[in-house]
């Protein structure tokens, strides 16, 4: 079982879920007030976003971290492992 042990990465999706988490709670009060169902799927949409670029950075954190286990320091370093996994990011990001 891996864990997310970057510090960094972990600070940074604990924030995005808080985020997601204070807009989940905006759209439960959206509704109870009446807001229009316009509104409402707006804030959805904004949640759904939130959630997917959420995904996506556990996902690019956990691939990283399983690359360092099997590359030694000189190997990430001359294969340019940092500069890919942030080109796959964007790339991944723009598909969401």
């Amino acid at each position: 079982m891996t864990v997310l042990t970057n510090e960094a990465a972990r600070t940074d999706v604990l924030n995005r879920l808080r985020r997601a988490e204070g807009q989940i709670r905006g759209v439960q009060r959206m509704i109870e007030e009446g807001e229009s169902c316009l509104k409402v799927s707006q804030q959805f949409s904004a949640v759904r976003k939130a959630l997917d670029s959420t995904y996506l950075r556990m996902t690019m954190c956990f691939m990283e971290q399983e690359l360092q286990q099997c590359l030694s320091p000189d190997q990430l370093q001359a294969q340019g492992v940092e500069t890919m996994l942030k080109d796959m990011e964007s790339l991944l990001a723009r598909m969401g």
